[in-house]
This record gives C-alpha cells, sequence and structure tokens, in this order.
C-alpha cells in the first residue's frame, strides 16, 4: 500500500509503497522507482536507506535508458551526433541514464505488487519520448522487477536498462562473503575513468573469476561480466556467508551482463549486482543495444531471493 502522506512532509526519496508476501517486505520510493529496503523474515538483503534520506548514489534505483557509463557522453544514433550531461563529472561520463531523479507516478498497487510509471520526454542529448514502466512483484520465489519500455515517439529510440541494488548477505562486510558468478568472461577497463577497453576471458584475471564460489576478500571489482552460464536460460549470481545463509539474484537473457561494484566507496557494506541489457558504453559501441522501433516495447526482469541455510547433513 502506498503512503498518502502530505506534500509538506513528502519524504525525500518520494511516495512510499510497502509490499508483503511470502515472508519477503519491500519498500519501493517513488523517486527513480527505488528498492529502498527488501527483507526476508526480517534479514535484510539489499542495503537500504532511510525513507526521508535523499537516495545514495544509486542505491536501489532503476537504470535507464541506459546503464552504466556512456564515455565522454557522446555517441551517434542513426547518423546523428548526440552530446548528454556529464553526470559523473569527476570522470566526465553520463552515467545511469536519465530516470534516477524522476518522481514515479502510480499505475497500479496491491499489497504484494506496484507498478509505477514516468516519461522520458525529449531533450539535449536524447531527443525521444519513451515511456518507463516499473513492476515490482513479491512471490514465493522473492521480488521481481520489470521494466517495460515504450516508445511513444515517432522516431527510434536507442534503450538499455538495469537495477542497482547492493545486495546483502548477513551481518558483516563484503569481504567476509562468498561469490558465485558464472561469468566466462570480463570487460576490463581503464583504472582512472573505468572506461572500457576489451572482452576478455576471467581465466586470464584470476582475481576476477568466480566461476567457483570462493571469498570475495579484499579483491577490488567495479567491472561488467559476460559470457554468463545459465540453467534453464538463467543465470544466478549468489552471495553467502559462511553459515550458507545470504541472497541471489537471476536474470534471463534479455540481460547478457551483470555489472558487479564492491562498493569500496560506501566501506563494502553490500555488493552492487546490476544485470545489464547491455554492456556500458553501448549507446556509442552499439552492443547488445536495444532499438525501440516506434510504438514498440521492451521488457527486461530479474528476480532477488533469500538464500536459506542449507538442512544439516544426515
Amino acid at each position: 500500500m502506498t503512503d498518502t502522506t502530505a506534500s509538506a512532509t513528502r519524504p525525500r526519496s518520494g511516495r512510499q509503497t510497502h509490499l508483503a508476501a511470502h515472508g519477503y517486505e519491500a519498500v519501493i520510493a517513488s523517486v527513480g522507482a527505488s528498492l529502498r529496503t527488501l527483507t526476508s523474515d526480517g534479514r535484510d538483503l539489499v542495503v537500504p536507506f532511510g525513507a526521508d534520506e535523499v537516495r545514495p548514489a544509486f542505491r536501489g534505483a532503476t537504470l535507464a535508458p541506459w546503464p552504466n557509463r556512456i564515455v565522454d557522453g557522446r555517441y551517434a544514433f542513426e547518423g546523428v551526433e548526440h552530446r548528454l550531461a556529464l553526470t559523473e563529472p569527476e570522470r566526465a561520463h553520463a552515467l545511469h541514464g536519465l530516470v534516477g531523479w524522476t518522481d514515479f507516478a502510480d499505475r497500479h498497487v496491491a499489497d504484494d505488487r506496484a507498478v509505477l510509471v514516468a516519461v522520458i520526454e525529449p531533450q539535449t542529448g536524447y531527443p525521444f519520448r519513451v515511456e518507463v514502466e516499473v513492476e515490482y512483484r513479491l512471490d514465493a520465489a522473492g521480488l521481481t522487477q520489470t521494466v517495460t519500455a515504450r516508445n511513444l515517439g515517432a522516431d527510434a529510440a536507442p534503450w538499455g536498462t538495469g537495477p542497482h541494488p547492493y545486495l546483502v548477505a548477513g551481518d558483516s562486510r563484503v569481504d567476509d562473503w562468498t561469490l558465485t558468478l558464472p561469468a566466462s568472461q570480463v570487460l576490463t577497463v581503464t583504472p582512472d575513468r573505468l572506461s572500457p577497453v576489451a572482452v576478455e576471458p576471467v581465466s586470464a584475471h584470476a582475481e576476477w573469476d568466480f566461476r567457483d564460489s570462493r571469498p570475495i576478500g579484499d579483491v577490488f571489482i567495479d567491472h561488467a561480466f559476460t559470457g554468463l552460464s545459465r540453467v534453464d536460460g538463467v543465470a544466478e549470481v549468489r552471495l553467502t556467508t559462511d553459515a550458507g545463509t545470504g541472497v541471489a539474484m537471476r536474470f534471463d537473457d534479455r540481460c547478457p551482463w551483470v555489472q558487479v561494484h564492491t562498493a569500496d566507496a560506501s566501506e563494502r557494506i553490500g555488493l552492487a549486482v546490476e544485470p545489464m541489457t547491455c554492456p556500458p558504453n553501448a549507446f556509442a559501441s552499439g552492443v547488445d543495444l536495444v532499438v525501440l522501433e516506434p510504438g514498440a516495447a521492451h521488457a527486461a526482469s530479474w528476480t532477488i531471493s533469500a538464500v536459506l541455510r542449507p538442512p544439516p547433513r544426515p
């Protein structure tokens, strides 16, 4: 249900919508259609933030119409050059799209489901009109978020999306958790600006090879991964404690990429896991870029669920 607090006392993160089902509880903040909290039987599965707090960076936000970075904010689409505002000024990139600070409207709200919507209006650097619909739904499998884009304009539009949760396995920090990341390739980046360099096998970068579960330790990660192995079409990134409890994130092949970040600037309190429909700088490179024709729609989804303690061996 949605908090109908008067505008005079409206929380900084926007309207608050509380969802509950099957032992899961989530709170969605309308600014950025952000996942503010998610718990399973009272245990945090993501790093939360306060309702009356300005959301820390992109924690829990919906990323659209592109995830990650566009280098120098420059790209060409259908023969036209575009230049976006540099929203990551310290690295001079356009970061994480255009809707992160947009106040989404409610389209549908129920006890276990909320649908929010906003429209990206044509603007400098992105002269396209695209509706962004964000659905959050709780069931026995966890919290599923689905982002659907609809091109409302007369011209084709470039598109990409993804989420930005910081997953939490337990009460300790990233260094103490075990990561399973079924990716055979990593996109290397420059050390200063994190600009993409090349897709390389993780076998050549042992520090980022988590195909076999192992503790993260003090490894720094802020990279996009691909070459994902899947079971029945679904990839799973898993984060667990020594006790075996934790959190998992699952997504299908509509997200062939996943960004993973150890949140070093936030004292490694959570692991960012961001399934993406395209890699960093896709507007410029064209790699896995979705092209929305006029009137067309595109949807992608991902699910966060609790990992429970395994049963004792007989």
